[in-house]
């Protein structure tokens, strides 16, 4: 494929979807990031596409929002990390809201052999992805269906959500900035995640890494509301995504990071502790260290202060034991 055709086709990709990762413009046009990146420079120098680490997207600065056939084949590799990353965060028994979108979606059918688990969702897809999960209980919103997204919006969605409480809320959305926090293009999805938010303790977000230094229109959850966020690994020449996940940390995220080709399997998810997700996390998760604490957040991976004491205390034990021998 010649330079002009290949550019041609990266354009066309970019404003039928709005933002493409540069992993997923290298493999349609079959070449290399780094051809891609450059054809990307010289799409951005004619002002015709605007780059963003990882990827390209519409000029002007905002991207607009791509419909559920465009993003279900973007990334899917990254998404599928990101959604066996995230499940290990759900214990038995727990009550979550999940928003709506693909990544979203992977989760969900990852939370069907979580016993005990309410799932409550404003979106089609996550129910769906659930509806034959006898040991999970779904709870979906009111609203307006969205068919852009297959997600329920509007008033009686909002409504449906007051006074509701949960332990977790996991969205996702077009864009996620250390300055702004997560935002998405429409009006009307933007104000029912709000209320997802404020339902929840902790708040949970799920971005492939070409999400990240994005802005779109509307903010969903600023950035000191976000417990956690789980993403992919990024490409190793990508210094502005490490930037922003270091700006992130510093502003207290804590980041767990999946590794797309790390073998996150789709047999292996679902229920944490008797399933293998867990050990998916442990495997999969390199977590960028913190400044300080913030938020103490139950995940995958992660050591409770119940467990340190244990561990210390049967190191006691041996001791005395030892000391008797002795006598």
């Amino acid at each position: 494929m010649f330079a002009a055709e290949r550019r041609q086709l990266i354009l066309e990709m970019v404003r039928a979807n709005g933002a493409v990762s540069l992993r997923e413009l290298a493999r349609v046009v079959q070449t290399s990031e780094v051809t891609v990146r450059r054809d990307v420079r010289a799409l951005e120098a004619e002002g015709l596409l605007d780059r963003r680490h990882g990827g390209a997207v519409l000029p002007g600065g905002f991207t607009r929002e791509s419909g559920f056939p465009q993003k279900s084949h973007l990334a899917t590799a990254e998404k599928t990390a990101i959604a066996d990353l995230a499940a290990g965060l759900v214990e038995e028994g727990e009550a979550i809201v999940v928003g709506a979108g693909t990544t979203t979606q992977e989760l969900a059918r990852r939370l069907a052999r979580v016993p005990g688990l309410t799932v409550v969702t404003n979106s089609l897809l996550v129910a769906q992805a659930l509806a034959h999960a006898n040991r999970v209980e779904v709870v979906m919103t009111g609203g307006t269906l969205r068919g852009s997204n297959y997600a329920l919006v509007g008033s009686g969605a909002e409504q449906s959500l007051q006074g509701l409480r949960v332990s977790k809320a996991f969205l996702s959305g077009s864009g996620l900035t250390a300055e702004r926090g997560l935002s998405t293009s429409n009006m009307l999805s933007a104000s029912v995640d709000r209320a997802l938010v404020q339902a929840a303790a902790e708040v949970v977000v799920l971005a492939d890494h070409s999400k990240l230094g994005t802005d779109t229109m509307f903010q969903t959850v600023p950035t000191d509301v976000i417990t956690r966020l789980v993403t992919d690994e990024s490409p190793g020449h990508d210094d502005r995504a490490a930037t922003e996940l270091q700006a992130l940390a510093d502003q207290g995220v804590q980041i767990a990071v999946a590794g797309a080709s790390g073998g996150g399997t789709a047999n292996g998810t679902g229920a944490s502790g008797a399933s293998g997700s867990e050990a998916v996390a442990r495997q999969q998760r390199r977590d960028v260290p913190l400044p300080g604490p913030r938020r103490q957040v139950p995940g995958a991976g992660l050591r409770s202060a119940a467990a340190v004491g244990e561990q210390g205390g049967g190191a006691e034990r041996g001791a005395r034991v030892a000391d008797l021998r002795r006598r």
